[in-house]
């Protein structure tokens, strides 16, 4: 990956220090961070960075003002220049701010700082909301916690217009290659708890006064500041489990009615609460969510069970616990950054709970189905084609993160996905499911390649859909689109890996016929389009949106 540190103040420090781990441009010195990307023909582009990091001093920016109008004015005119450049292949980050000048000492409060911050804030968050491809760096969070007088350095300002002190140059480049790493990473989906002296402090059911730890002071204020840590990672697409040794109905009864619980079982995705061997649950857990064992995150404060989950399930992941109440939201904030955060959260991962919740009840409604073909027809399965340029990144993830399901298991890059958009001779089929238990949101995403013959390049759809005949619909579609077109045949493509063996029979199913088995182990099917073969009726209702 390359990566371009735009700054109107000096950054050099900071570029010294990415050259260890990232290739990464050589600025021209600084304060022209637009000029050069105005500039077509500039040295940056002929770098070509993937990541262009924009970090601004909004006190040079504004020429030390405090004139709030001259403020707005300069923050417009900085935004709308760099929205003109924005190029659909790149990620741009652009920095919050935090108002710095000494010279206002005299005349300084805190309501002006704030407004001035303000400004840039809600002016970067417009700018967000408008371009896929811009995300915010957070560079005021790093001032907050190192604080002013540890921050700044006017004595390497005044010699070279390198503003901060060594620790947050440090930051700067740390949280640089942070951003960069967490863009190209598979994050872990479920976080399965512990209880007793996890969840919560004590023991439950030992006391009947007094079952657990869990209240407003000392160690029971940990534990809840460390419940509330959990539901806003919840809310942020995180999926809580429960795995846990105690007797059911004492620990659902904490957790429907103690007045200090800040997560309640609507929270939990699922649970296993019982004296079975916690490595079995977890198995379960696995199979039931139709996730892989790689994908979990298991807390629990006993040792001897995390080596017992460690020894019998290695592909969990299973970190040290820090059993000091007042420790707990500082190591689970190091697990959140480690194995869970993402880049861009999309509709479908702040829904993730219910998805999951609204998936066991399908799986019930399946158990007391008379027939597989009944089971079907009671969910009201409905496919809505959607527009891939509206929902790029939900595409990209779909995409990037998905094993099981996955034809080819190709991987994408925004700077690809936006080439197959302007690319006339490929299209894209991007549906969101719907049922009669609600929303999956959007998890089928196939792209065809009409460059030589119809050839189904890439067909992946989230596991959490698997088994409903919702593929083979889709394929349907497809078929009937290239037909349509005039074509008499269409290809499809399986690459075999570690995880996609569930679909390894899916084109044989269909009817296709394999055609070719490549060196590397790609099998290539084709399927004549005559009436016969594209006249399956799956009874799944297919609309197009506004495309």
């Amino acid at each position: 990956m390359r990566a371009a540190l735009l700054s109107n103040i000096n950054l050099n420090p900071v570029v010294r220090m990415l050259k260890d781990s990232l290739e990464v441009f050589e600025t021209e010195g600084y304060g022209n961070e637009l000029g050069v990307l105005l500039n077509q023909h500039s040295s940056v582009y002929a770098f070509g960075p993937d990541y262009i990091f924009l970090i601004e001093d909004i006190a040079e920016l504004t020429n030390h003002s405090l004139d709030m109008q001259q403020i707005q004015a300069a923050v417009e005119k900085w935004f709308c220049t760099l929205e003109s450049v924005i190029l659909p292949k790149k990620i741009y980050y652009v920095s919050d701010v935090y108002y710095f000048s000494p010279d206002f000492e005299t005349v300084w409060n805190q309501d002006i700082k704030l407004e001035i911050e303000k400004v840039w804030e809600e002016r970067l968050r417009a700018c967000v909301d408008a371009h896929e491809n811009v995300r915010v760096f957070r560079y005021r969070r790093m001032i907050e916690r190192e604080g002013e007088n540890n921050s700044f350095s006017l004595k390497m300002w005044y010699m070279g217009k390198i503003l901060h002190s060594m620790n947050i140059l440090k930051a700067i480049s740390e949280e640089i290659k942070r951003q960069i790493l967490i863009s190209g990473r598979t994050p872990k989906k479920v976080l399965l708890l512990d209880l007793d002296n996890t969840l919560w402090g004590g023991l439950a059911g030992e006391n009947d006064v007094t079952p657990v730890i869990l209240s407003e002071d000392k160690s029971g204020a940990a534990y809840k500041s460390f419940q509330r840590m959990l539901f806003w990672m919840k809310e942020q697409g995180v999926v809580l489990g429960i795995v846990s040794k105690n007797n059911e109905n004492d620990a659902i009864d904490i957790i429907r009615n103690h007045p200090h619980m800040v997560l309640r079982e609507a929270d939990f995705s699922i649970y296993r609460i019982n004296w079975k061997p916690k490595h079995e649950n977890i198995t379960e857990i696995a199979k039931e969510l139709n996730i892989g064992l790689d994908s979990i995150v298991f807390l629990d404060d006993n040792p001897a069970e995390r080596k017992l989950v460690r020894d019998f399930l290695p592909a969990v992941t299973v970190p040290e616990f820090d059993a000091v109440p007042e420790n707990l939201t500082a190591a689970l904030a190091q697990i959140y950054h480690s194995y869970f955060e993402k880049a861009v959260i999309t509709a479908e991962d702040k829904n993730k709970t219910e998805q999951y919740q609204a998936n066991k009840l399908r799986l019930e409604m399946r158990e007391k189905a008379v027939d597989f073909d009944s089971y079907l027809e009671n969910l009201e399965i409905r496919l809505t084609r959607v527009a891939p340029a509206n929902n790029k990144a939900r595409w990209l993830q779909l995409m990037n993160k998905t094993n099981q399901f996955n034809l080819t298991t190709m991987r994408f890059s925004e700077e690809s996905i936006e080439a197959i958009l302007e690319d006339e001779k490929k299209e894209v089929f991007l549906y969101s499911v719907q049922d009669c238990f609600g929303d999956n949101g959007i998890v089928v995403a196939a792209i065809l390649d009409y460059t030589d013959e119809p050839t189904i390049m890439e067909f992946t759809m989230s596991c959490r859909v698997m088994g409903r005949q919702i593929e083979n619909a889709v394929i349907e579609e497809i078929e009937k689109s290239v037909k349509n077109k005039g074509y008499k045949s269409v290809v499809g493509v399986y690459r075999p890996t570690e995880k996609n063996k569930p679909v390894a029979s899916l084109y044989a199913s269909l009817g296709y016929d394999r055609t070719e088995v490549l060196d590397d182990g790609t099998e290539r099917y084709r399927l004549a389009l005559d009436a016969e073969n594209i006249s399956r009726k799956y009874k799944l209702r297919i609309q197009e949106a506004s495309l």
